[in-house]
């Protein structure tokens, strides 16, 4: 069976250190016609399950802990039964949007199976600590979150976040990846490794 990757947009409100910002995220549903993973869990849920439809969720992937890409990850877990899994660098994120909710930690290079196909983390810190990417090797593509996006890294401007750290996290850890794997982020359009990672000294050079 041929992996699928399936995306669903959702808006809301990205919320930290007091101020707001008007988002789109970007949610992946990956799998085949029975069982799927859903990586990121942004705004509004029913999106979400529609696409999901009669299919098992095996995991409910959050590539980091800021409130817009968790929203809805305990009310998909209800309705799907499916575990939470964060990186615990993000715990106290993940306390600021659901401080009652227990969530399953998830570890640098641990590999969650799906459609006979396997995940693999990779904790990318720096625009959080707990930031985390997905690579599925098999299919050549990365869900990088908000760690690489096209045209430059992921924000550093807040708090929790480091600039030096997500520069360090890219270079070693996607650029080191093959050069055609295809980047689906978590806003926006996708890229690849490849067509970005030309792009680094310029980005070092710009600065946060």
């Amino acid at each position: 069976m041929t992996l699928n990757i399936e995306n669903v947009v959702t808006s809301g409100k990205f919320e930290l250190d007091g101020g707001s910002w008007d988002v789109d995220n970007n949610i992946w549903i990956v799998g085949d016609d029975s069982e799927v993973v859903i990586i990121d869990a942004a705004h509004s849920a029913a999106p979400i399950l529609d696409v999901v439809g009669d299919r098992t969720v095996k995991a409910i992937l959050l590539t980091h802990g800021h409130n817009d890409h968790i929203t809805v990850a305990p009310e998909l877990s209800e309705a799907t039964g499916a575990p939470i899994l964060l990186h615990p660098g993000d715990d106290m994120l993940w306390n600021e949007t659901h401080p009652d909710v227990s969530h399953q930690d998830l570890t640098d290079g641990q590999t969650v199976q799906v459609a006979g196909t396997s995940l693999t983390v990779i904790n990318t810190p720096g625009h959080s600590p707990g930031s985390s990417v997905i690579h599925v090797p098999e299919a050549g593509v990365l869900f990088s979150g908000d760690t690489l996006f096209q045209g430059g890294p992921g924000a550093t401007g807040r708090s929790y976040s480091d600039f030096p750290t997500i520069i360090a996290s890219i270079q070693e850890k996607i650029f080191s990846l093959d050069p055609e794997t295809k980047v689906y982020t978590g806003h926006g359009d996708g890229t690849t490794v490849g067509t970005e990672s030309p792009h680094l000294e310029e980005w070092i050079k710009r600065g946060s």
